[in-house]
């Protein structure tokens, strides 16, 4: 089992916290998760979309192919219809004109006015996709309390139910209390096991105080930055130091320190703030001092595009200063 849902629209749309919700209940229903995040560097407008891919077997990266599309804006239909599969499908808002068959244009608007939010159309839509995939939604009311206040997450939940009977008639659903049942045909649900839902940058800080490492110092640089939000988050429980520096080169020069103290120390950054801390790179290896550095790959040269990721850094990583001295990249 494997399948693939794309949620776009425009910053200021929502898309963040509906996949956020949709990926936990995934989570919470058993099913094995792998995203994606592909947002631009602004408040409002602008195209951003979140790829889900979900199954009951380990996933380890993303897929080309789109089984579902929830599009909050057209401007989502129209730049990833084009991935979808054969007999996959688009929830979108009956506003939206496109002429594939594939397309379900519902009153998606008209629910959330009826719930008594205009903002939670999205949750609709959510509904309608979980309806059509036969996955229980028990669980969304629990999730979206914990990001909302209690009105809130009632208003949600409540547009996730009605935007599940949006396809009831299409696909023969029904809706015994609260809750979706699961249709004949439908998904079928592993069991529920300890799995935990995190994010890369959450994983490698996990791998860090797993490790033991006692030193994290670093300039905020997106995408690395939430590494030591992490970090810093833990410092008590974990009896971690982490220390914002004021650029890249005090941040390595400072878990140069600490490694040369006898902590395990770790810095993180992007490709521009590597580059300031190559001549530190070199410092570590003519001291022979061990160093971890979670270099997060952004794309383009000299500043680059801060809110996309891409593996262009490998080389320049592989021979970065001069001279010979042992380095893993992994």
């Amino acid at each position: 089992m494997d399948y693939n849902i794309l949620i776009g629209g425009a910053a200021g749309q929502g898309v963040e916290t509906l996949s956020s919700v949709f990926e936990k209940v995934l989570q919470r229903n058993g099913f094995k998760v792998f995203s994606i995040r592909d947002y631009m560097s602004r408040v409002r407008g602008g195209h951003n979309f979140v790829q889900i891919r979900f199954g009951d077997q380990e996933l380890f990266s993303h897929a080309d192919e789109l089984d579902g599309i929830i599009a909050l804006n057209e401007e989502t239909v129209d730049l990833h219809i084009g991935r979808l599969k054969a007999d996959g499908f688009v929830i979108c808002d009956k506003q939206v004109a496109h002429a594939d068959d594939r397309v379900m244009a519902l009153p998606l608007m008209e629910v959330a006015r009826r719930v008594g939010n205009a903002r939670v159309s999205g949750s609709a839509a959510l509904g309608a996709a979980l309806a059509l995939l036969g996955i229980s939604a028990t669980e969304v009311e629990a999730v979206y309390s914990k990001i909302f206040r209690p009105d809130i997450a009632r208003q949600n939940a409540e547009a996730v139910l009605e935007g599940s009977k949006l396809v009831q008639p299409r696909y023969n659903l029904s809706l015994p209390g609260d809750n979706l049942s699961l249709p004949k045909n439908s998904l079928s649900l592993p069991k529920e096991g300890e799995n935990i839902l995190i994010n890369g940058n959450q994983a490698i800080a996990l791998g860090a105080l797993a490790a033991g490492c006692k030193f994290y110092s670093a300039y905020p640089m997106t995408p690395s930055t939430s590494i030591m939000n992490y970090l810093a988050s833990k410092m008590m429980d974990a009896e971690i130091v982490v220390e914002q520096a004021e650029d890249e080169i005090a941040a390595i020069n400072m878990a140069i320190g600490a490694s040369y103290a006898g902590a395990r120390a770790m810095t993180g950054t992007s490709g521009g703030g590597f580059s300031l801390m190559v001549e530190g790179l070199g410092l570590a290896g003519m001291l022979e001092v061990p160093l971890v550095i979670a270099e997060v790959q952004r794309p383009g040269p000299v500043t680059g595009f801060p809110t996309r990721t891409e593996q262009g850094d490998l080389k320049f990583v592989i021979s970065a200063s001069q001279g010979e001295f042992p380095r893993m990249v992994i």
